[in-house]
């Protein structure tokens, strides 16, 4: 199954897609249950009906404006230097541990929106990276079991501003700028995903192919995180993981190719999505 979250005329919703078109969640559960959010905890309580299958849609694509797949996580975790290229790129040394920070949740928009170049820097990069949506609560979750507590998939772009990213050894002020991080298309639930180390990732700028690897390249795989994570923090439902990108991103090449006003960026998943975001410079007070 896969679920978006929109806008239709000035009103916020989710739903599942089938093919081109929507089946309105929020029509059925109206307040009760009013954001893809509050829907996975519902179902991880077991408080959800099946939901129904070969509906009409009530939209078209077209006719939506997608929203951050999860519109106000509770959580943001992301991984840092995950694979080894990147690593490798970077200089970093291998670690037992996975590195790891957060974000915030007014950084993320969604397909098609807009991520802002501050006016501050120059120096924005992309990261194109599979994101993970937690669908139960977990709590000091064992890696064999730690799968169970994944709802599905999506993609995400963590943007970042690699001078401010710079300006200690703490990543936070870097990943954080508002409407930064790209999230979306849709939530693609687990058994929809098939060979699941096989998945190619690619970013694509303006285009052309800047970053391309395997799921199962990461170094540290999503069962492993998440029992990480676990071990110190709870996960509930609707938080998101951001799993770490591969190498070849823009402020290691020669010349260093960070994203201008008028690029447009691309995260494309295979059976997971494709993430677009064109990049625009921060608009200026008046």
């Amino acid at each position: 199954m896969r679920f978006i979250s929109f806008k239709h005329q000035d009103r916020s919703a989710y739903g599942i897609v089938h093919g081109k078109g929507i089946f309105d969640l929020r029509a059925r559960f109206g307040e009760i249950l009013p954001d893809l959010k509050m829907y996975l905890q519902a179902s991880a309580l077991n408080l959800v009906a099946p939901l129904p299958t070969g509906t009409a849609a009530d939209y078209w694509m077209d006719e939506v404006t997608c929203e951050p797949v999860i519109p106000s996580p509770r959580k943001i975790l992301c991984v840092g230097l995950n694979y080894d290229e990147h690593r490798r790129e970077t200089g970093r040394p291998k670690s037992d541990h996975p590195s790891l920070f957060t974000r915030f949740a007014d950084t993320l928009v969604g397909h098609r929106g807009e991520i802002q170049r501050p006016r501050v820097s120059t120096s924005l990069d992309y990261e194109g990276e599979l994101a993970v949506v937690i669908g139960r609560p977990a709590y000091r979750v064992p890696p064999q079991r730690a799968l169970d507590a994944v709802a599905g998939y999506t993609c995400f772009n963590d943007a970042t501003l690699r001078d401010w990213q710079r300006h200690t050894n703490q990543f936070t002020p870097g990943k954080n700028f508002t409407a930064t991080g790209g999230l979306g298309p849709e939530l693609v639930t687990r058994d929809e995903i098939e060979h699941f180390e096989d998945l190619k990732i690619e970013t694509r700028l303006n285009g052309g192919v800047v970053q391309s690897a395997r799921l199962g390249e990461m170094i540290f795989p999503v069962a492993d995180i998440i029992a990480y994570i676990t071990a110190f923090t709870s996960l509930s439902p609707g938080d998101v993981i951001a799993m770490g990108t591969p190498g070849g991103v823009g402020f290691k090449r020669e010349p260093p190719l960070f994203m201008k006003a008028g690029d447009i960026v691309e995260v494309v998943i295979e059976s997971v999505g494709h993430l677009i975001n064109p990049i625009t410079d921060e608009r200026r007070e008046e």
